[in-house]
């Protein structure tokens, strides 16, 4: 069905509203207004790209899913290709028997790690304009910015300064998946209902690897092709995942907290009752859009400077949670198992070179198949136990790995077995992050912030992502050089025991929660003076109605407001 806006007659407008700029809420009002919305209704019940529900929940899932493949495959495309002899010929600054193999290194980390500083600033645009412009828009402009950025990497030509192009290239497609990481998360968040948002974020999140691994086999596969077609290939096809991002974003619906909060209540309310598979006029799409609106009641225009505000919202200790999240992923040791466990397998373990080569391939892939069981884990175990599980699995890889390399790095014994334990810690220490730390960081942040800021605070914790992820990528073969492969996993073991006291005591568990109820967690904890997590843990599951009355009772919504609400929308709207 053709997603061409029809013109439908919903209610009458409220007073002052504005359909693109922020505004200060009205919670009182409860009517839809006479103006268009962007589906189509079919049966009553509003529709996007013909779907509505579970249906329209899972085309959601699937371009949010395809935003973080493009991602994930853009993080492994140049781990086959940055020392490739068909690589050096178009860029020779790169090949160490013309610039020697220390400024070779250096210049590799360089082309590779100048991505992430894109993706730093994509971030930064999401958190200065992010809730400016929406969620459909920043996800659009993003995947915009991936294909030109790769436009210019694929059409440079030797001789006419490639290496500047190409680097240019690397930071605009940078820019644009910085801006989609920051964005899509929120956008998938804020559709998904509190039983199943974990496991879509999760799915989205998982395929980071699986994008991972798609790039490093085609790397592989197409090194065999002896002209500059076997990098610029790879790096082209990264392509066709952002036009899928533009076809889907394009059809489907902005998320609904967004639209209630900019005054879009038309559009705001068609969406609630597409995702619902409700008519607009009914009592379940008029209770969830008064819920919203409740949760944002008293914020007034919605600025940066919200995110750093106590009170019973605890905007300022959310964000830091979210952040913290994306701190400990990148500090715990993952990009230099990811990016560099081929380098590791031959120079610090002692394998064959083919050996490790094939062994990184092979890492990758158990990588991307162990992102598979989150999707059972996250809605049985909740977040707070797969944080704690994937801690001490990541711990206890790193320490087994500092172990067997005593033999090789202490004794210099090349002899020794001992060393394939520590290729065993390395697969061991991906299946424990594949299923719990690659994806947690992505949701956490996501749920955990209220709407008002959930944009912004999320460019936050993805900005520490990407600020993190350069540090890590640039500083770890400086120390595999300088203290060998023992040093450096005894280095990741001992950062990763620091993560348990700050899980436990900080981290919230959100598993089953509305974006709502979470709110309404940190207010209670805030009025009555009690440990959030404690609270988190002994509250109940809340109805809808329940929300409303609790809203109130802890300060997050006005009691008059919420009165004349109820009554306009017994009497009509």
């Amino acid at each position: 069905m053709s997603t061409t806006a029809t013109t439908t007659e919903i209610g009458t407008p409220p007073e002052k509203s504005q359909a693109t700029t922020p505004r200060t809420r009205s919670p009182s009002y409860t009517g839809s207004s006479a103006k268009e919305f962007r589906g189509t209704l079919k049966d009553g019940v509003p529709h996007y790209m013909g779907l509505s529900g579970d249906p329209l929940l899972y085309a959601i899932t699937a371009t949010s899913t395809c935003a973080f493949l493009l991602f994930g495959y853009d993080q492994g495309v140049m781990s086959g290709i940055i020392s490739a002899p068909q690589f050096y010929r178009v860029f020779p600054d790169l090949n160490p028997d013309n610039v020697g193999s220390s400024h070779s290194s250096l210049m590799q980390a360089f082309y590779t790690a100048i991505y992430e500083v894109g993706c730093l600033a994509g971030a930064t645009f999401a958190l200065f304009w992010g809730n400016k412009m929406g969620r459909r828009r920043n996800i659009l402009l993003g995947a915009t910015f991936v294909i030109i950025g790769t436009i210019i990497q694929i059409t440079a030509m030797p001789g006419y300064k490639a290496g500047h192009q190409f680097v240019i290239g690397r930071i605009v497609t940078g820019f644009g998946n910085g801006l989609n990481t920051a964005t899509v998360p929120s956008w998938q968040a804020e559709c998904s209902k509190s039983n199943n948002r974990g496991l879509h974020i999760c799915i989205e999140a998982g395929v980071i690897a699986v994008g991972t691994v798609i790039a490093y086999w085609i790397d592989f596969g197409l090194s065999y092709v002896d002209s500059s077609a076997s990098w610029r290939a790879p790096i082209a096809l990264q392509m066709i995942f952002a036009v899928a991002v533009i076809v889907g974003i394009l059809r489907l619906p902005e998320s609904p907290r967004f639209l209630l909060s900019t005054g879009q209540y038309a559009e705001g309310e068609a969406v609630v009752a597409a995702l619902a598979n409700e008519t607009i006029d009914s009592e379940r799409t008029q209770l969830q859009k008064r819920v919203i609106l409740e949760a944002l009641e008293n914020l007034g225009e919605l600025k940066i400077k919200h995110v750093f505000t106590g009170g019973p919202s605890q905007h300022f200790r959310r964000t830091l949670i979210g952040a913290s999240t994306q701190f400990f992923q990148q500090i715990g040791g993952c990009n230099a198992v990811i990016y560099f466990a081929p380098v590791i397998f031959e120079t610090y373990i002692g394998l064959p070179r083919t050996l490790a080569l094939i062994l990184g391939g092979v890492n990758s892939t158990v990588y991307a198949l162990s992102s598979f069981a989150s999707y059972v884990m996250i809605e049985r175990l909740g977040r707070r136990k797969m944080f704690l599980w994937g801690t001490f699995g990541q711990a206890g890889s790193m320490f087994l790995a500092m172990g067997c390399l005593i033999p090789f790095d202490v004794y210099h014994d090349t002899e020794n077995k001992a060393i394939y334990g520590a290729v065993l810690a390395m697969f061991l220490y991906l299946i424990a992050f594949g299923c719990t730390w690659l994806e947690l960081p992505w949701l956490v942040p996501a749920e955990i912030n209220p709407n008002a800021i959930r944009t912004t605070a999320n460019a936050i914790s993805t900005q520490t992502n990407w600020s993190w992820n350069f540090a890590v990528v640039m500083w770890t073969p400086v120390m595999l050089d300088a203290w060998g492969g023992f040093g450096t996993f005894l280095f990741f073991g001992i950062v990763n025991i620091c993560f348990f006291p700050f899980i436990y005591f900080f981290y919230v568990e959100t598993k089953g929660r509305s974006l709502e109820e979470i709110d309404i967690i940190f207010a209670k904890a805030y009025t009555t003076k009690e440990w959030y997590v404690k609270v988190g843990n002994e509250m109940p599951s809340l109805t809808e109605k329940e929300i409303e009355e609790e809203a109130i009772k802890w300060g997050l919504a006005d009691a008059e407001g919420h009165a004349a609400s109820r009554a306009q929308h017994k009497t009509g709207h």
